[in-house]
């Protein structure tokens, strides 16, 4: 397993996991029926952090429709350098940072994480044309 292919199993395994605090949250207010109700406008709303949190995971899965075929396609044409690499580490840490800033609700440090993770993407997609 390439070291690339390695933070992209992290990453899957992380935003696959998001999803469990937020509806323990939702089992806390809710109820277990209500946990397991289809969603109703009537429902008791989530406690804030957890809203946060579900907003950061679906930014999560929307960054993971990029991130994992750019990392997959330099798995498929055999690329594989230390910038590679280092930005695909990058970007699983910049996604917890994320996750983090965003469920404990700081914008500005949210932006920044999302940044970070976005400019680790370009350069995969760099490295895919081979301009690094």
């Amino acid at each position: 397993m390439t070291r690339e292919l390695f933070w992209l199993t992290l990453t899957v395994i992380l935003t696959g996991l998001l999803w469990v605090p937020y509806i323990l949250n939702r089992r806390q207010v809710r109820g277990l029926g209500g946990a397991m109700a289809n969603p109703s406008r009537n429902d008791k709303p989530h406690a804030e952090w957890a809203t946060r949190l579900m907003f950061a995971h679906d930014n999560a899965v929307e960054n993971l429709v990029i991130f994992a075929p750019l990392v997959l396609i330099l798995a498929q044409i055999d690329y594989s350098t230390k910038w590679t690499a280092y930005a695909c580490a990058v970007y699983f840490w910049a996604r917890v940072a994320h996750v983090v800033v965003y469920t404990m609700g700081l914008p500005v440090f949210r932006t920044l994480a999302f940044t970070v993770g976005f400019l680790a993407q370009a350069v995969l997609a760099l490295a895919i044309f081979k301009v690094l």
